[in-house]
């Protein structure tokens, strides 16, 4: 990857952990939480794919609620743990070495910016909640075009900001539709496989496979 300009991440499950809010409740919740927050998370994802289908845009906050609600139903989570639970997924926490790899890329000239389903207001209080602020040239989010990612118009957001060509950006996700999304658009795309999955057969291969965001520094 040559003549890069811009590394752009995804936000949720590539720099924070989707499954943190559910763990700080797992003395509440019991031996079910990680289930149940995967469940949460799956059914957050397809919400996003199928309103993109249906032209039925909800933004990411209220999606959000309407996936943990169901969640809550299927897993017999008590109701007065909602709002609990959904104050912490505002602040989700950032993997391990999210910063250190963050600050060490920026030293290095790159733009750096989040490319995200959340809202903006999401997302800026997960930065600043998190002191994460001083990393990130740009927080994009996809309500600047009202549908939802994999679609190639959320991509196109940060480079006609930047004005640079698509081979110009690294973009990395833990989402594996999300890596050909962006790769199938022009992307130079890397998956983060932290839980040593299996890549989905989408007509995309991404340039590189990291097990976290710190093994991005012997790439840059």
């Amino acid at each position: 990857m040559k003549n890069l300009k811009a590394i752009i991440f995804d936000a949720y499950g590539t720099l924070f952990d989707v499954n943190s809010a559910a763990e700080k409740c797992k003395g509440k919740i019991g031996d079910k939480w990680e289930n149940f927050a995967n469940y949460w998370r799956t059914t957050q994802l397809e919400y996003t794919w199928l309103r993109s289908l249906m032209n039925k845009h909800k933004d990411f906050w209220k999606i959000t609620e309407d996936s943990l609600d169901k969640s809550m139903k299927k897993f017999k989570i008590d109701q007065n743990m909602r709002s609990e639970l959904l104050d912490l997924y505002k602040i989700l926490s950032p993997y391990p070495e999210t910063k250190n790899t963050l600050e060490q890329l920026k030293n290095k000239n790159y733009k750096i910016a989040i490319l995200s389903n959340g809202t903006p207001s999401l997302l800026n209080g997960l930065i600043e909640k998190n002191n994460m602020k001083i990393f990130f040239d740009d927080i994009f989010s996809i309500e600047e075009v009202g549908i939802f990612k994999p679609s190639s118009k959320v991509y196109e957001i940060p480079i006609k900001k930047y004005k640079i060509d698509k081979h110009e950006v690294a973009f990395l996700s833990s989402n594996t539709w999300d890596v050909c999304g962006g790769g199938n658009f022009g992307y130079n795309s890397i998956w983060v496989n932290r839980n040593k999955n299996i890549f989905d057969k989408l007509d995309y291969k991404p340039k590189h496979v990291i097990g976290d965001l710190e093994e991005l520094l012997s790439i840059f």
